[in-house]
Formats: structure tokens, sequence, C-alpha cells
């Protein structure tokens, strides 16, 4: 079964290999330096430089449509035969929007406010990337539903870091857990 590992850039080598991932995107600062895991195929490894902002700021490079795109075409050509690997710097922000929005490309069908209460539930952390999450509810046509649904679980819990969470394509997905000690997410209808 298909899913999606979410995770800060510390945990990317481990969760890559304890979940069997050949293929991951990188939301990161452009420019910024890291070691892709050798079980990650390299043709198969979406890197896209974008900050962690809502709103353009000199300096830095917000998330814009030809990210999102590359994001949605990105999981679009995903084999799923084994999951894919999203990150950021903190797993809190960028890699939570660039999930709902991976999920949102490949079961178009599923309702936005589960999928957010979803997202919720195997992470308390999570606190989608705001501009993300608005450009690809319009890509995706979602009409405000995603939008929406991410304002309704609000933000996540304080935290330093986020820890790993594995996200399910549809609601009926049965998701492993994100480590062998820590139970697998909850599912909400």
């Amino acid at each position: 079964m298909p899913y999606l590992v979410v995770c800060p850039l510390n945990q990317i080598a481990e969760s890559a290999v304890l979940h069997g991932a050949r293929e991951m995107i990188s939301l990161l600062a452009e420019n910024q330096q890291f070691h892709r895991p050798g079980v990650i195929d390299p043709d198969r490894h979406l890197n896209l430089g974008v900050n962690d902002i809502s709103q353009a700021r000199q300096g830095l490079v917000a998330p814009g449509e030809d990210h999102v795109e590359r994001i949605i075409a990105f999981a679009r050509e995903w084999d799923r035969n084994a999951p894919l690997v999203i990150h950021c710097w903190m797993g809190i922000s960028r890699s939570p929007a660039s999930a709902l929005i991976a999920a949102l490309a490949l079961a178009p069908d599923q309702d936005d406010g589960a999928l957010a209460r979803r997202l919720r539930d195997a992470s308390p952390y999570a606190t989608p990337n705001q501009r993300l999450i608005e450009i690809g509810d319009t890509m995706l046509g979602r009409g405000g539903k995603l939008t929406h649904a991410v304002q309704k679980i609000g933000r996540g819990a304080e935290a330093f870091q986020g820890s790993r969470f594995c996200l399910g394509l549809r609601p009926d997905d049965d998701v492993p857990p994100a480590t062998p000690d820590r139970p697998a997410a909850k599912r909400t209808q």
C-alpha cells in the first residue's frame, strides 16, 4: 500500500531505510547542502529551494506556483511501489503541506476536511505552510476547501522539531507505524 513518510531533515536517511523508500521530495532553503540517502534514486529526488515563509521577503524564496506544480507532477509520476519521503528542515510546515497536496493530487475524490484531520491525528506538531496550501488549493481546483480544512485543524503544538509520521493517500489506507516503537496513526472518518 503506498503512503507518504513526512519527516525533518535529520531523519531522512533513517526514514528512507526504515520504510523502504526510493523516492523523495526535499523542501529546503535554496542552496542548503545535505546528503541524499543512498537508497533514494537520484533521478527520483525532487529538490525544491524554498523557504518556510508565507509572503515574499528580500533574500528568501517564497513558495510559488512553480514549486507546487513540481510537487504535483512528481507525486503523479511516483510509481507507488514504495513509500514517498517528503521532508523539510523541521518537518512541521513545508513537508506536511506538500504531503496534503500530493495526497489530493493522487486521490482527488477525498474530503479535504477528513484529510486534514488525518494529518493532525498523525502529527500534533504539523502546521502546514499557508502559502503552499493556498497555491495547492487553487492548482488542484479545491475551491477553498483545502485552505479551510487546514485552517480548521489550526496550528500544531509548539515544538522545536516535528517527528516522522506516515500519511495514507486515502482515508481507508492502512498506514504502518512511523517508527517500530510508535503505534500507527489513528484513522478518522
